[in-house]
């Protein structure tokens, strides 16, 4: 199974890869111009254009890119001027430090909600559930990122507005993930830095994808509460509580943690 769709994934990745490169080349505007300025000479484009490569013919040029690509060699950053793999590694931790903390937030909100939501269904609980669920889907990552950088960065100034860590404490740095080297090296005002530096920018983006953790958890679980099973276990007379933890919740859990896993993918 693994095996059939790492096949049939070759040619959707060799499509999507053609089609952005293209689109590259027929969007208006020349990146060699904007690197080099307005000053900058006819015969320094020219030179430039072809240390670059971008002189080739653009099937050339693709050819040459897929198999650099292809040994994990993605060219260097017009802006940087170094290799971008070096500079996506050194900015993968905060990233997955950033996506991890935000999906916890999604699961410490979207899972209680969602099942109590779904245990009583139709309620008035329910309803309040599912209506804060619709604005969370509503509300744009962007606006919501400004109102907190607004409120609570700037009116209150309760949590910082940039960076990882506060300026001046030192870390030593093991798995470049801010949270987890301050709790191996016990550096906890260094912890307590990173968790509110994180706290803003883990909640903007943890609150949309809580929403729809939130719809899909009730969901699963009104879908498991009505099949046989769950009816056979309450007329063996097994607790409520049993019925919901041990049948209930363990096969909802397998659409919630596959659901979980797709958008943990999308936060990357």
């Amino acid at each position: 199974m693994l095996r059939r769709r790492f096949i049939g994934a070759i040619p959707v990745l060799l499509g999507i890869s053609l089609l952005v490169f293209f689109l590259m080349h027929i969007a208006p505007g020349d990146p060699i111009s904007l690197l080099l300025g307005d000053d900058a000479t006819e015969a320094e484009i020219q030179r430039t254009r072809h240390e670059w490569g971008l002189d080739q013919p653009i099937l050339v040029q693709y050819w040459e890119f897929l198999s650099h690509a292809v040994r994990g060699d993605f060219g260097k950053s017009l802006k940087f001027g170094e290799p971008v793999t070096k500079l996506v590694f050194e900015r993968l931790p905060a990233t997955c430090e950033l996506a991890l903390s935000s999906l916890l937030v999604a699961i410490l909100i979207s899972i209680p909600i969602g099942v109590y939501s779904a245990i009583k269904h139709d309620s008035l609980l329910d309803h309040a559930g599912m209506g804060l669920a619709l604005v969370g889907v509503s509300l744009p990552n962007f606006w919501l990122g400004i109102m907190l950088i607004y409120f609570l960065g700037g009116q209150f100034n309760l949590f910082p507005v940039a960076g990882r860590i506060e300026y001046g404490i030192q870390l030593e740095t093991i798995t470049r993930l801010y949270l987890v080297d301050s709790l191996i090296t016990g550096n906890f005002p260094a912890f307590w830095s990173a968790v509110q530096h994180l706290f803003m920018p883990a909640i903007t983006l943890g609150t949309s994808l809580a929403a729809i953790v939130t719809r899909i958890t009730r969901s699963s679980i009104l879908e498991v509460m009505r099949q046989d099973y769950i009816t056979t276990a309450r007329a063996k007379g097994l607790s409520e509580r049993a019925v919901i933890w041990r049948h209930i919740l363990r096969n909802a859990m397998i659409t919630i943690i596959t659901i979980l896993g797709l958008q943990l993918g999308a936060l990357l």
